[in-house]
């Protein structure tokens, strides 16, 4: 142990409540920037790919891992379906093909928390419960896709369904926005640390600098937001938090869809619950049904994308992106015997990833990066 680390104890532990509570708020902010320059510094070392990504794309398992690769490059899930919802509404990819990239998006989208999960690497028991809660999110996204695309391949039940809520309410399609204060702020903070690098005219250069940045302040804040979060939340109210999550799951889905809707990220959202999970404030269970409300909560993004495109395609695709979430939910949660399965094979992938962290790397790399592009390769 660090010799320093007590004395750091006795310090953290002397700061009133307030001032913690105010202090965490300030690491979060911290930590949504990180997020934010990471998602930056990704998205510019593969903008010049992503572009030409959606097109020319006929196979549904190719298409997956288009969904896939895309939303790892732009670090949102939010962006691609939006994206692949305005190339509908224009005709440059059907409906038929665009919903196999729809699913690869909800996949690709959870990269973000298990990078932030392997910042508690040094901690073992914050590391097992961080990467458990960032994995179980691509498991249960792995098996409902692996029910549903085929489903909508051979019967087209998705779409069809999506097409007859659309073309039932096509006469009310109008324009819209909304913009989420939480993510305007973050933006605002990330465009700040960014504009102190405009005098770099190579932008390869400013995504790798953006890049390291982000993972800097992942790494700095969620070590500070971990101990600080224990040391903040009374074990009463910890106790309340977990009883009132496992008593209904229902409640843990709507906190997520909410707070996905208010802050306009999945990746917001699931990248808080990490530290949560870390710390051992909320239990790996109970965040579960959190991450799956932030499945829905997200499809309001690519919803507003189609309303103000007032394309029908446009809207069908967006509409399908809700039903299969939706759907996934209501095919795995409410089966006891199943329920779980995602969250018990995370625990097991995490017990691995304990043994040998170099596990845990060569997973993110081989799940978002290494499997997707090869599948492209191969099946485009």
């Amino acid at each position: 142990m660090d010799p320093i680390e007590p004395v750091v104890r006795q310090r953290a532990a002397a700061l009133p409540g307030p001032i913690r509570g105010v202090l965490v708020i300030g690491l979060l902010y911290l930590f949504l920037i990180g997020v934010k320059l990471l998602e930056g510094g990704i998205k510019g070392l593969g903008s010049d790919f992503t572009d030409a990504l959606f097109q020319g794309v006929s196979n549904p398992v190719a298409g997956l891992f288009v969904g896939v690769l895309a939303t790892v490059l732009v670090q949102s899930s939010s962006v691609t379906t939006a994206t692949i919802v305005g190339l509908v509404g224009t005709g440059v990819v059907s409906v038929e093909h665009a919903v196999p990239m729809i699913m690869g998006a909800n996949i690709g989208t959870t990269v973000t928390n298990t990078i932030v999960s392997l910042a508690h690497m040094r901690h073992s028991d914050e590391f097992r419960r961080a990467f458990t809660a960032a994995t179980m999110h691509d498991f249960f996204n792995l098996m409902a896709v692996a029910v549903l695309l085929p489903l909508e391949v051979f019967t087209k039940v998705l779409s069809d369904t999506a097409r007859s809520i659309t073309e039932a309410i096509a006469g009310d399609i109008g324009g819209g926005r909304f913009n989420s204060p939480i993510k305007g702020a973050v933006k605002w903070g990330a465009n700040l640390v960014e504009g102190l690098f405009d005098w770099i005219s190579n932008e390869k250069v400013t995504a790798v600098i953006f890049l390291i940045l982000g993972i800097a302040l992942i790494f700095l804040t969620l070590t500070f937001i971990t101990k600080n979060m224990r040391v903040l939340v009374a074990a009463r109210i910890e106790r309340s938090l977990n009883a009132a999550l496992a008593r209904s799951g229902l409640v843990g889905i709507v906190v997520g869809m909410l707070v996905t809707v208010a802050v306009q990220s999945s990746s917001i959202t699931t990248s808080i619950l990490i530290p949560l999970v870390a710390s051992g404030i909320l239990a790996v269970r109970n965040a579960y049904p959190i991450t799956l409300g932030a499945n829905i909560g997200t499809t309001v993004t690519a919803l507003i994308a189609a309303l103000g495109i007032g394309e029908i395609d446009g809207l069908t695709i967006a509409v399908t992106h809700t039903i299969f979430n939706t759907a996934g939910i209501l095919l795995i949660y409410p089966w006891s015997k199943i329920r779980y399965i995602p969250v018990d094979l995370a625990d097991k992938l995490a017990g691995l990833a304990l043994k040998r962290k170099s596990l845990a790397l060569g997973y993110t790399l081989t799940m978002f990066v290494a499997i997707p592009l090869i599948g492209i390769l191969v099946l485009r």
